[in-house]
């Protein structure tokens, strides 16, 4: 490497797109570099830099910053600095120092190498050309990075994703209901964000008992590696902030409040995105906030991009669902009262858009609903739309009032910051069907309730939840036999373990000790060994818990969890849901089937429910299930209810041989559940439901995605990758197949592990085979192959002969692939209007462009092969005729340059007016509309279009064809 020194201007050849970089310090084993086109900065290892430092030679024109031209006529060092000496454009001669060169100069790399007579395969050649075409088609799909994931293709999480993903700096809040997939679709959001480089560091802040769940989900599922933090993670930083030691950290709630010290590190950790799990949990009321909540609360006001995942409003309360509103908005959501008072106002939309959703082809619309409609659609285009709605019928009549709700949806609601779909809304889910087992309650029992009741005078919470577990309260001596000998839930429980072999069964009890006593009463009976899951177990035990239960093939039959079995663990794979006991609380109840009652259940979940008779357990079982009906059914007003009726519920549960009071509770729960069910459907947010997953437009990008599915390319361009680099790949079984470094691997190949692994390009074959990984364009293999082959100039050149009767013999065409692009800030995602765009020139020696005639599929259909030596004997030989032939090629793709600008410049105009109207429009009547947002865009039209202006062509490959 040359001597470096501050100032010099060097290129990056692993990220030519940067343009000239200037360096800034150089150090005894490392070189900080500023590429100012871009504004980013990197600091190399001084032995292993990819660098090359950049000289132009008498002859090149080179452009300054003020985009002035000089030719070259001499070139001058002083003390380390290039000075260049020439004549301008106007004739004026001069000297410009190499820090005056304009950022964005592209080398004309593969001209020199050409010319040098290096020469490469022309494998390499049409792999590079490959390479390009797949680059540019994925910078123009709107579904990049949300559907090349190890997920099933379900259209409400593809409409949030795609619908947060078009957004600047998003901040939403994911509320669906339980089993609904919100994790999935915050990975989703993630991942578009990683991936199109709209965010780089990223903090995921979850329970303690859900890290590492959340470390493999987004490893398994979406190839991001996280890393987890915690205190001993930390103290090996003590000099400097740990969370600037990675990109991608994943931590818990807890071990962020639990030290000062680490709160004012995570806040220092300039986050581009913040995601909290079970957000829901901080504590915030109008007179004070926990210090989880402000914590939270401080994170979120420092990161532009900000997911909250939430139980659903109705869980929430209106109190709790307005404080993670306040994290996401403080300005648009300052006060509670106000709060309330905008929700009333929006009744009559609601109802004008469940009358609109409702109607029938030939239905006339009633006049409340065509006056609300007038009111607040006030516009002359929309009362058009209006008046055509009650002419038409039919098709177009189902168009119009779609449009119509879209535009009430825009502009009215929390819609654009909340998204909370339910069971009512997205179809699919199972029957619930539940088994009741009375059982006789045992003498020790019965004599324990009596006991306990004359000790306990007071109903409590605490001492209800003691009555509902029995075997807590039996009187537990060296004397006394163990609960699991006379509790005949435990026999039944061995019993149907065994009907029902081989099927998966999950047992949930409310204790970690009657968890363990059940599977050590198992093991002592029938010599199996059952799995147990608590919240005494590390997070890796529970992991391999987790995992033994879910292996079909050698995996057990039966996994024994306490309550924490209901918070965050997923096994949708499992039919059978054994309740040992039941929880008080209704939501906690929903959260135990919810293990099994998700999407991806494939089955009826049969839930089993064994209770004693004429006790506690009894009287819960039928308050669930004649009062609530909620063991087949969710239940919305559950919460509710049981805050209405708590108190004659813990009287019903102590008096359990009472059945006036027993049937009076039943009677008044029935009565409460059907008129707050009434109410919640009455009152039901139509416009967020609506708007959580517009069903069209989820349909389409399902659909859009399906097709996405069937395309082989990627498989087609992957097995050319193995071929050129050396990675051996072998059938393993049915579109399955083993890829691993091969004995002449060329080089280290990014994403592959280097003992091999199990891929597949079929998504419903990676769904249910872990082991496998899902191959697509989206994947690090996929990725890191294509950044490979462009951040290196093998392929650039190559020399070939064809046969073609229109040609003439010995004549020399020249094939080039030119790459017009901006260089700017990947803030701006100025790529997303101008992508790196491909011109394919095919010229003679005449300086006629021929490519409409010789094109370069054909190109391909006629080679023969050269061999080396030829090859570089014929360069050698035509060297004159080959550089003016380069010289015409590249005057022919400066001519299409205008064009391709204008049309970006059309394109990112239109888009970005589009976008700035709609907002403003918007934010008239929908304060959910972020100021920023609107100056953002502006911001972006002003700064991409001078981005696309400056857009450079550079040459990327040349292809020597000698016709034969």
């Amino acid at each position: 490497m040359h001597d470096i020194a501050p100032g010099q201007r060097w290129i990056s050849d692993t990220e030519l797109d940067m343009g000239l970089g200037i360096v800034l310090t150089t150090e005894h084993r490392t070189i900080s570099i500023l590429f100012p086109a871009t504004g980013e900065q990197r600091t190399y290892a001084y032995q292993t830099a990819p660098l090359t430092r950049v000289v132009f030679a008498p002859g090149d024109t080179i452009k300054n910053q003020q985009n002035e031209t000089l030719r070259v006529s001499s070139v001058e060092e002083q003390d380390g600095l290039l000075f260049y000496c020439g004549k301008t454009s106007e004739g004026k001669t001069t000297v410009w120092p190499e820090g005056q060169l304009d950022h964005c100069i592209q080398l004309n790399r593969p001209r020199e190498r050409l010319l040098a007579a290096q020469i490469d395969a022309n494998k390499w050649f049409e792999l590079r050309y490959q390479t390009l075409q797949h680059t540019n088609r994925l910078a123009h799909s709107d579904l990049y990075g949300l559907v090349g994931v190890r997920t099933s293709l379900i259209p409400h999480q593809l409409f949030i994703a795609h619908e947060v993903a078009k957004r600047y700096a998003p901040r939403v809040l994911l509320a669906d209901e339980v089993g609904l997939g919100k994790t999935i679709e915050a990975g989703l959001i993630l991942h578009q964000q990683l991936l199109t480089e709209r965010a780089r560091r990223v903090l995921i802040v979850v329970p303690e008992a859900l890290v590492h769940q959340w470390l493999v989900e987004m490893l398994r599922r979406f190839n991001l590696r996280f890393s987890v933090f915690d205190e001993e993670r930390c103290a090996e930083f003590e000099e400097e902030n740990p969370f600037h030691s990675e990109q991608l950290i994943l931590c818990s709630l807890d071990f962020l409040y639990k030290s000062n010290k680490r709160r004012q590190q995570v806040l220092a950790g300039e986050w581009d995105f913040l995601v909290v799990d079970e957000a829901h949990h901080l504590q915030w009321s109008p007179t004070q906030s926990s210090e989880e909540y402000q914590l939270i609360e401080a994170l979120a006001e420092k990161t532009k991009g900000v997911l909250l995942l939430t139980a659903t409003p109705e869980q929430l309360g209106k109190e709790s669902h307005f404080a993670r509103l306040r994290l996401l908005d403080p300005d648009r959501f300052p006060d509670f009262d106000l709060f309330l008072e905008e929700e009333a106002n929006y009744r009559p939309v609601a109802e004008a858009v469940e009358e609109l959703l409702n109607s029938n082809d030939n239905d006339q619309l009633s006049a409340h609903t065509l006056n609300t409609l007038r009111a607040t659609l006030a516009e002359t285009e929309n009362l058009s739309l209006i008046d055509s709605l009650v002419a038409e019928s039919g098709e177009n009549a189902e168009k119009i009032k779609q449009q119509l709700i879209e535009r009430l949806l825009d502009r009215h609601g929390t819609g654009r910051v909340l998204f909370r779909n339910t069971r009512a809304t997205v179809k699919g889910f199972p029957a619930r069907q539940v088994n009741a087992y009375p059982l006789p309650l045992p003498q020790e029992y019965a004599d324990a309730y009596e006991d306990f009741t004359q000790t306990h005078t007071e109903t409590t919470l605490s001492s209800v939840k003691n009555l509902l577990c029995p075997e807590q309260i039996v009187p537990q001596t060296p004397h006394c036999p163990a609960w699991t000998s006379f509790d005949a839930r435990v026999e039944w429980l061995i019993d149907t373990l065994d009907t029902l072999k081989p099927q998966k069964v999950l047992v949930i009890a409310a204790n970690t000790k009657t968890a363990l006593d059940i599977a050590q009463a198992i093991k002592a009976k029938t010599g199996a060994h059952v799995p147990v899951f608590h919240e005494q177990l590390s997070i890796i035990e529970r992991d391999r818990a987790a995992a033994y239960f879910a292996d079909t093939d050698n995996g057990g039959q039966t996994l024994i969890c306490s309550e924490i079995g209901s918070e965050g663990r997923n096994f949708q794979f499992a039919h059978h849901l054994v309740l040992f006991d039941l929880p008080l609380n209704p939501d906690l109840l929903e959260q135990r089937i919810g293990r099994l009652d998700r999407i991806g259940q494939t089955d009826i979940i049969q839930i089993h429910v064994p209770h004693f008779g004429r006790s506690p357990q009894s009287v819960l079982f039928d308050w669930y299930q004649l009062g609530l009906s909620a063991f087949e059914h969710t239940s919305p007003a559950g919460a509710s209810v049981f805050a209405k009726v708590k108190e004659q519920l813990l009287t019903a549960l102590t008096a359990f041989d009472n059945t006036k009071v027993h049937q009076a509770l039943i009677n008044t729960t029935q009565q409460l559940a059907k008129t707050l069910n009434e109410q919640l459907h009455k009152g039901r947010d139509i416009l967020l439901e609506y708007n959580s997953c517009l069903p069209t437009v989820a349909h389409a990008l399902q659909e859009k995605a399906r097709k996405e599915d069937t395309n082989t390319d990627i498989e087609h361009y992957l097995n050319n990758v193995f071929d050129c680099f050396g990675v051996d790949t072998e059938i393993h079984s049915t579109n399955c197949y083993i890829v691993k470094p091969g004995e002449h691997m060329h080089t280290h190949f990014p994403g592959l592990e280097s003992d091999g692994m199990k891929v597949t390009f079929d998504r419903a074959l990676a769904l249910s085979n872990e082991d496998m990984q899902f191959i697509t364009w989206e994947h690090p293999i996929a990725t890191g192959a294509l950044e490979l082959i462009l951040s290196n100039e093998t392929g650039n050149t190559a020399l070939i002969a064809i046969k073609h009767p229109g040609l003439n013999a010995g004549a020399i065409y020249l094939e080039c692939v030119y790459v017009l692009e901006p260089i700017a800030q990947k803030e701006l995602q100025s790529k997303r209007y101008l992508p790196p765009t491909t011109i394919h020139l095919v010229t003679n020696q005449n300086g006629t462009n021929i490519s409409s005639t010789l094109r370069h599929e054909l190109i391909n259909q006629l080679l023969i092969p050269v061999d080396t030596d030829t090859a570089k004997n014929v360069v050698r030989s035509q060297t004159s005729e080959i550089k003016a032939m380069i010289e015409t090629s590249e005057r022919l793709a400066n001519e299409k340059k205008p064009q391709l600008i204008a049309k970006a410049h059309q394109q990112a105009l239109s888009t970005l007016e589009t976008e700035i109207e709609r907002l403003q429009a918007l934010k008239a009547h929908n304060p959910n509309v972020r100021e920023e947002e609107i100056q953002f865009f502006q911001g972006q039209r002003t700064a991409i279009n001078m981005a696309l202006s400056a857009a450079t062509i550079r040459l990327d490959s040349i292809r020597i064809i000698v016709a034969t």
